[in-house]
This record gives C-alpha cells, sequence and structure tokens, in this order.
C-alpha cells in the first residue's frame, strides 16, 4: 500500500473496504505528522489547534463501519477546517484573532455538518491570515496574532499565499488528505497556487456560508484544498446542500458524486476554452511559458481555444462592497455567538488596542470600515459599487457564451470572486525563484464540477504539477 499521506479518498475506501486500514490509524499517523512538523520540526504553524476528539471520533467510525458500512463517501477520511469556520466541540472558532479566542460556536457550521455525515474525522482547525485578511492592508499572508506566521512547505522563504495559508500549506505538507478553505477575494486561489496545490472556489450559493465568520455577504464562500482534483471535488460535493439558514443556497438538481467513475469519460475534445490573453500579454516570461505549455496540452486533448479578454471586475468596487459589508455581517455573526464575548466591529479594535501582541501589522482596514459603513448597506458608494459588479458579471456571460470556459493566468483576473463564479487553481510548474505558479479554470455559475472533469483532464494527461512532500 501506499504511504497514508499519499492515500486519495478513493484509496482510503478501499483500504478500510478491505480491512487493510482503520480511521483511528489513518487519524494517528496524521497526528503524529502535526506533531513531528508543524509545531515542532520546521515550524510550520499550519495549524490553530488539533481537535482533541479526533481519535475518539476516527475510533467510533471505525465501528460504525464494522456493523453498517461507511456513512458516506469520506467515511473516515482526515479533513482540516479553517479557523473561521465553526464547529460545536471543544475547538475554538478564532478566525485567527486574539479577539475571538473564547469564541467556541454553538453548532457547527452547515458545510461542516455535511462533512461529519459524510464520514470526515475533523482533524483540527487550520491557520489563516488574521480575520481573512481583513485587519490591516499590509499583513503577510498567512500571519494572525493567535496562530502565528505560516510557513510554505516548498520553502520557509517562500510566499504562502492567504488567506486559507494553513488549509493550503497544510495539504501540501501532508498533514491531511484535504482542507477547507474560505474566499471572500482569491483566498482560496491564492494560497492554493502558492502551495502548490488544488483550489477550489465555488459558485457562490452552491456551499452554505451559515457559521462561517463573514466579510461580505456578496462575496464569501468556503472550498475545497487538496493535492488530486477528484479528492477536491470530493469534499466539495460533500459541503453542498440547501440550506434554510442561507437564502444564497439553492437546489441546484442532482449533481453525480465526483467518484472515479464520473470520471472515466471526461474529455476536452471540442470543448471550448477562452484563453484570457490580457492576461497573457502582462505575464512574466518564465509565468507565460507555463501558461503556454498548459495550453498546448489542453490542445492535445482536443480542446478547441480562442482567445478573449476576458473583463476583469472593477478593484475599487470590490473593495468598496467589502467594506461596507463587513460591519453588517461580523456583527450579525457576534449576535449568535455569545461566548466570543464580543459584540461588535469596534469591540475587535478596542481589544486590539488594550492587548499587547495584536497588532504587528496594525489594523487600519477594519477601522476604517468601522469609521464609513453605518451598518445599515444604504450609502451611495456602496449601490454604486453593486451596480459595477453587477455589469462585469454580465460582461462575463457573454465572453463565456455557449457553456465555454476560461483559462487565465493566476493572480491576474479577479474574475471568480466579483462574479460569484467558480474558478480552479491549477499548479503549473515552479518558477526560478522556487515559487509555484498555476492558472485558474474559470467557468460561469455552477459549472463547478464541469471544470473539474476538465482540470481532471489535465491532471491524468500529467501536465499538473504535483508538489513533493517536502519532509
Amino acid at each position: 500500500m501506499k504511504a497514508l499521506n499519499e492515500l486519495s479518498v478513493q484509496d482510503i475506501q478501499v483500504a478500510l473496504a478491505k480491512k487493510k486500514l482503520s480511521a483511528l490509524e489513518l487519524a494517528r499517523f496524521y497526528i503524529g505528522k502535526i506533531a513531528e512538523l508543524d509545531s515542532a520540526g520546521p515550524k510550520l504553524n499550519t495549524l490553530l489547534e488539533l481537535n482533541p476528539d479526533a481519535l475518539d471520533i476516527a475510533e467510533s467510525l471505525d465501528r460504525e463501519y464494522a456493523q453498517q458500512g461507511p456513512r458516506g463517501p469520506l467515511h473516515g477520511v482526515p479533513v482540516l477546517i479553517k479557523g473561521n469556520i465553526d464547529t460545536g466541540d471543544k475547538m475554538r472558532t478564532s478566525a485567527g484573532s486574539r479577539a475571538l479566542e473564547n469564541n467556541f460556536a454553538p453548532s457547527d457550521a452547515f458545510l461542516v455538518k455535511m462533512l461529519r455525515e459524510s464520514g470526515a474525522v475533523i482533524l483540527g482547525k487550520a491557520n489563516l491570515t488574521e480575520l481573512a485578511n481583513f485587519l490591516a492592508n499590509g499583513m503577510r499572508g498567512g500571519y494572525s496574532s493567535l496562530g502565528g506566521q505560516v510557513v510554505n512547505p516548498l520553502g520557509a522563504g517562500l510566499e504562502v499565499g492567504g488567506s486559507s495559508s494553513g488549509s493550503a500549506a497544510a495539504v501540501s505538507a501532508g498533514f491531511c488528505t484535504a482542507a477547507v478553505g474560505t474566499e471572500t477575494n482569491g483566498s482560496i486561489l491564492h494560497p492554493a497556487r502558492r502551495c502548490g496545490v488544488i483550489g477550489i472556489k465555488p459558485t457562490k450559493g452552491l456551499v452554505s456560508r451559515t457559521g462561517i465568520v463573514p466579510i461580505s455577504s456578496s462575496f464569501d464562500t468556503a472550498g475545497p484544498l487538496a493535492r488530486r482534483v477528484q479528492d477536491a471535488a470530493m469534499l466539495l460535493w460533500s459541503m453542498i446542500g440547501d440550506d434554510p439558514a442561507d437564502p444564497a443556497t439553492r437546489f441546484t438538481g442532482d449533481i453525480p458524486m465526483p467518484a472515479p467513475s464520473y470520471f472515466w469519460d471526461a474529455s476536452l475534445q471540442g470543448k471550448k476554452i477562452a484563453v484570457d490573453t490580457l492576461a497573457a500579454e502582462n505575464a512574466s516570461p518564465e509565468d507565460a511559458k507555463l501558461f503556454e505549455e498548459l495550453l498546448a496540452a489542453m490542445r492535445d486533448e482536443g480542446a478547441e481555444l480562442y482567445d478573449v479578454k476576458l473583463p476583469a471586475a472593477d478593484r475599487e468596487a470590490v473593495t468598496a462592497v467589502e467594506v461596507y459589508e463587513i460591519k453588517r455581517t461580523m456583527e450579525a455573526y457576534l449576535a449568535g455567538h455569545p461566548a466570543a464575548g464580543i459584540r461588535t466591529v469596534s469591540d475587535i479594535l478596542r481589544f486590539n488596542e488594550e492587548h499587547e501582541g495584536c497588532l504587528k501589522y496594525g489594523q487600519e482596514r477594519l477601522a476604517e470600515a468601522d469609521r464609513v459603513s453605518s451598518g445599515r448597506l444604504n450609502e451611495a458608494e456602496y449601490l454604486r459599487a453593486l451596480d459595477v459588479i453587477r455589469t462585469s458579471r454580465a460582461q462575463i456571460d457573454d465572453a463565456l457564451a455557449g457553456g465555454a470556459i476560461a483559462i487565465a493566468m493566476c493572480g491576474h483576473n479577479n474574475v471568480p470572486p466579483a462574479s460569484g463564479y467558480p474558478a480552479i487553481s491549477l499548479p503549473s510548474g515552479r518558477l526560478p525563484d522556487g515559487q509555484a505558479a498555476a492558472l485558474n479554470l474559470i467557468g460561469t455559475g455552477f459549472s463547478d464540477f464541469e471544470l473539474c472533469r476538465a482540470a481532471y483532464v489535465l491532471e491524468r494527461a500529467g501536465a499538473l504539477y504535483k508538489p513533493p512532500f517536502a519532509y
């Protein structure tokens, strides 16, 4: 059998069925890896805390398996959850902030409930850029006052990206089979790129936002990170559902489970791929070379490529929406979490000012939001910004008419967060400075699993970069 941290979700299910592995054995292995390398050894700081009940949960799942078979497609699969996602257990939901260190959620986030029902073992909470990178403009990716600095497993001097830094780095280091991140504006795609792993930013409304420390009701979502396309797809599928508490979620039809058979006939033959030429023109020579290599792989697989200049959403409008929405969304969240002892954005700002070690990078971004927003979302600037976002979404629909998907340089296009549309970060190689590079596949609303099939074709063809286990 493969090394345990090389097992895919499907490998784990096969090994459990053949009694060659137990959920308890797998959980112990990963917890041992984390103890050896995360808080000790190279001190990657990918975790805020381990789940003290993880081994008991794994043992219980083994008993359940023996009596009635697998609970679901993730039975016994070790998963890490970003530290801004509620778990109704002994772990905090701090978002990396010392101000929220006592935030013990009253219940699981909807997506966590879905993962548990699928049989996942929640190993712990991953570190992140504090408050999902909405505290200070100059904060380094992966830093939080509670968890310290996440280190990139591909090299200690490399940028790790944010804000789902710990989730991406833990997957890259081999501390879990897969992890959950969240994204408002690049917070899954960016760290996935930096750490050389697959990251999926789903369509807004596919995954419930209930129980996630929020920033923007217009942009927030959660999504998977993994070393394989199929594993990321299976994690995503296991999180989706119609949540009555989240008006953005809606029934999207019967989505087939992305087990291996879902990918057997995956093909790019005749598939229309829009190539974002504007982003390619602005790329470095090294990035452009990797871009061309992946385009060549797509042509070899039968894709029909055509050039398009994807409209980029207005960055000032995106920022304005976030600034005006966070006060309302954050304070609504805090109202349902009395254990935090914090009620308002002003309370967070005051706590940070009064406690040493909270303001390494300042907090001007959050302070600005508290200052300019009434929390009523009726400001003229906010309403104008929403109109700009709606216009950019219509332009994207025009560019990707007829079911086409697009490929763009990672980091050069903010279409996915602004539009609410899905994207997958595809690891494409390493640059001369050692940093990992990636490209994004982008689709229209609820084309998430078609994007997964397209990404799988490239993975199957050997066109995607696979990071080595660094330790």
